[in-house]
């Protein structure tokens, strides 16, 4: 039995990456906590294996006395002397007391120890291969729901997309591939727990630099992203370089590089706007397909008082206030739309400024 056992150690480390010296120790640990339980015995005991041999042996620790009080825990100094002549008073000396049937039990300990410890190795590898795709993007195949989440599968384990994480205008059905964006991964006492999501705007960015070589390459950045999944979504992309394009780059020839990702979404929306370090022209960038026509900043209560054409109004604010919503969200300033009627009355704006804040403005 030891030479097959030894030999299913060196196929452990080999094939599963399990240190053998870790495999052996727990072993040794194993096979004293054994004898202890088989033979009813409190003895402080040592086991020893040794590969070389191919053997396991018990070996009792006794301390060296007198006048013998207890057989399992000392020994007679006579008996010490007949063993090794330099043995002393309240020396340890060990005893072997390997049991005959002791292969027996050092079988089932070892069985045990092996397949806890191959659990632990392959949770191991399974949790440092997934925790390296945290915050990154990943397609699995929906293998089943319950009321709380749909499960992914992922390659080697399965991921848990919670309801809060998926977006409310999509089907999910078994079978399904989707692409996914891992949010967390834990490695836990039932093992590793990878959390994913559907709604989470790092989806949105990550299929932007898949998508876009620039994105990827670093010459286009993406600076912000405000995000309702399902429905609209917001980013705002810079490039250093003023010769390159950031908005055309993202957008593609004909709109192929963001309608592939509008595709992955299900038909969520994506505007595309460019950053800038001037809150006037980046608030205004934000607001798209809006026209703006003026942008009023308080730069202590970093707010902003926007004036819009009156027959935009609606557009500007958005649906629910969306796209207003999104575009505060995106820029990080408060926004106030306003009429450009209002505006007048409320003396923001003169009568002949009514010129829009439109591209050619800026340049």
């Amino acid at each position: 039995m030891s030479n097959q056992l030894f030999d299913a150690i060196n196929y452990l480390e080999k094939e599963k990456g399990i240190d053998k010296d870790i495999l052996l120790e727990a072993l040794e640990a194993a096979l004293i906590s054994a004898y202890k339980k088989n033979f009813k015995s409190a003895t402080n005991v040592r086991v020893a294996v040794s590969e070389s041999e191919g053997t396991m042996k018990v070996y009792s620790r006794k301390t060296v006395v007198e006048e013998v009080e207890d057989t399992q825990e000392e020994i007679s100094i006579e008996e010490a002397q007949d063993i090794d002549p330099n043995y002393e008073l309240d020396d340890v000396i060990e005893v072997e007391i390997t049991p005959k049937d002791f292969g027996r039990i050092a079988a089932q300990a070892a069985k045990q120890v092996v397949t806890q410890r191959v659990r632990e190795a392959e949770r191991g590898v399974i949790f440092s291969e997934y925790a390296d795709r945290e915050e990154d993007v990943m397609t699995g195949i929906i293998q089943r729901k319950d009321s709380r989440f749909i499960y992914v599968n992922l390659g080697k384990i399965e991921a848990k997309l919670a309801d809060t994480e998926q977006i409310p205008t999509e089907k999910y059905d078994i079978h399904d591939r989707i692409k996914v964006f891992v949010t967390k991964v834990e490695n836990t006492s039932k093992g590793p727990q990878i959390y994913i999501s559907r709604s989470h705007p790092g989806l949105l960015k990550r299929l932007f630099e898949m998508e876009v070589p620039e994105i990827y390459e670093g010459i286009v950045e993406i600076k912000s992203i405000s995000r309702e999944a399902g429905d609209r979504s917001k980013i705002s992309v810079y490039a250093p370089d003023p010769e390159i394009d950031p908005v055309g780059s993202c957008v593609g020839q004909k709109g192929q590089r963001v309608q592939a990702i509008v595709n992955e979404l299900n038909g969520e929306k994506i505007d595309i706007v460019e950053w800038s370090e001037d809150p006037v022209v980046y608030v205004s960038n934000a607001l798209s397909p809006s026209k703006v026509i003026d942008v009023l900043v308080n730069e202590e209560e970093k707010s902003t008082t926007v004036i819009v054409p009156d027959y935009q109004l609606s557009l500007a604010i958005g649906k629910r206030g969306q796209n207003a919503r999104l575009a505060a969200k995106l820029t990080g300033w408060k926004i106030d739309i306003k009429s450009e009627t209002v505006a007048k009355e409320e003396g923001l704006l003169a009568e002949e400024e009514s010129t829009y804040l439109d591209e050619n403005f800026f340049e």
